[in-house]
């Protein structure tokens, strides 16, 4: 049985498909003013231009015209978990290519609304363009309906918006928590659309180190204090064995009036040392 060619014939020559108008006009030497309105120019969202865009990734994986094309090398850590004052999201910052590291600066926490936090692991870009994207239609909601919107709802469109997409190649381990008439509540949403409601969730490459110490010091009656410093550790002991996690922790406590920053950037290299000491340790062992 014959195997479908898939033709690539667009990579050798690029396509015009998806160009702005200005950029072929400066090609024939045309003068054209961009200043003070661009509306216009940029007519299509730019999609490969095979048959079907859809799923140009899964062909180009099946056929093995692009090895490693889905192999994304990234890594992160974030976690949030629910106890009895609320709910606890902590993050780690750094933003990595494979070896490289691009930034240590990121910020994985995406403030929603005032009582809805989204959280960042896989496609940077991805996340945020999308949790970006999920706040407008968050403000929306609230407008048209003069109340803000639900956790499960705004958890609900964000992972349609995923199920949408699926086979595009989008990468995405989002969380979305946050407190509503319900009460506080914790969600996973990922790039399959896949949605879950829980009370522990730890995602990104050092989520296993993570869930480690979460689970082993987890209480439901912890004080916001214990909580923090639960999430902390949790977040630095991932740094520390996970090669694609690191930069600062952040922390975040949502609660009944909305979410509190407790923790705006802590240096991983000096929570090492500070658990080192604790330990009897000078942290160079």
């Amino acid at each position: 049985m014959a195997c479908a060619v898939l033709d690539l014939s667009f990579l050798e020559k690029p396509s015009n498909f998806g160009r702005s108008r200005y950029a072929e006009e400066e090609e024939e030497g045309l003068e054209a003013d961009i200043r003070g309105n661009c509306s216009g120019y940029f007519e299509a969202f730019p999609l490969a231009p095979v048959a079907n865009p859809a799923t140009f990734c899964a062909d180009i994986k099946k056929h093995g015209a692009a090895p490693g094309l889905m192999d994304f090398k990234k890594g992160t850590t974030t976690l949030g978990f629910k106890f009895e004052h609320g709910i606890i999201i902590a993050v780690d910052s750094r933003a990595s290519m494979g070896s490289y590291i691009g930034s240590q600066t990121v910020k994985k926490v995406i403030e929603i609304n005032s009582f809805l936090l989204g959280t960042m692991a896989g496609g940077a870009a991805d996340c945020s363009y999308w949790e970006r994207h999920l706040t407008r239609l968050c403000r929306l909601h609230e407008l048209r309906e003069k109340e803000r919107i639900s956790v499960a709802a705004a958890s609900k469109i964000l992972s349609n918006i995923f199920y949408s997409y699926r086979g595009r190649g989008l990468s995405c381990g989002t969380m979305v928590a946050g407190w509503d008439k319900t009460g506080p509540q914790l969600y996973m949403v990922d790039d399959q659309g896949t949605r879950l409601n829980g009370q522990r969730f730890s995602v990104g490459s050092g989520s296993p180190y993570a869930y480690g110490i979460m689970d082993s010091g987890y209480r439901h009656d912890l004080t916001v204090d214990e909580a923090v410093e639960l999430g902390t550790r949790a977040i630095y002991h991932a740094t520390h064995r996970d090669g694609a996690s690191g930069g600062v922790v952040r922390v975040y406590h949502i609660h009944e009036k909305g979410w509190t920053k407790i923790v705006g950037g802590q240096d991983v290299n000096e929570l090492h040392y500070k658990y080192a000491e604790e330990k009897g340790l000078s942290g160079t062992e």
